[in-house]
């Protein structure tokens, strides 16, 4: 039998997209303030896999992520998905939101998104949340699900994971020193 052990401590990040620069840098120094300092910062890439989100954002977008320094627990990604839903709320203008905040982790096996969406791939967390397996570490790479969203599992992307992946690594290796 196994035994329930303490979640893992992973390197947290989040997803934005947006049209309006402002919009993203009050983000990011909002962000700054809750989550800590800036591991890395991608840079803008032009975002043209759906049209779900040009409505309310406008177009054309742009997707950046943003990678903390500080790990996580596993456990904490319920209560940052609330956290960026919040700074959403509040960069709003006229009821629409200006930025897109999608929170997720990286592990050593996997990256994980949280989401207010319930689907067949996603388990509940709690307080409204659940979480899905975006992408696994297999054959020295990440690799895409069925359920995968198009731009998690366009090349350029998972290059930018993997980099992140091996900067994790090399945290929890400076950590167990």
């Amino acid at each position: 039998m196994g035994k329930p052990s303490q979640p893992k401590k992973v390197l947290l990040f989040v997803g934005t997209l947006f049209k309006d620069e402002e919009a993203y840098y009050k983000a990011r120094n909002i962000l700054i303030e809750k989550f800590g300092e800036i591991l890395l910062e991608s840079a803008k890439k032009d975002w043209n896999y759906s049209q779900y989100y040009n409505a309310e954002l406008g177009s054309p977008l742009v997707r950046r992520f943003i990678f903390f320094r500080n790990l996580i627990s596993e456990a904490e990604i319920a209560q940052i998905k609330l956290q960026t839903n919040q700074i959403e709320e509040t960069l709003s203008i006229n009821g629409k939101r200006t930025i897109n905040l999608d929170p997720g982790y990286i592990g050593l096996a996997k990256v994980v998104l949280a989401t207010t969406k319930d689907y067949s791939h996603r388990i509940y967390i709690k307080d409204g949340i659940y979480a899905e397996v975006t992408l696994i570490f297999k054959d020295k790479s990440f690799q895409p699900h069925i359920n995968t969203y198009r731009d998690y599992a366009d090349d350029y992307y998972i290059k930018l994971f993997n980099l992140m992946r091996t900067a994790y690594k090399d945290i929890l290796n400076k950590k167990m020193i």
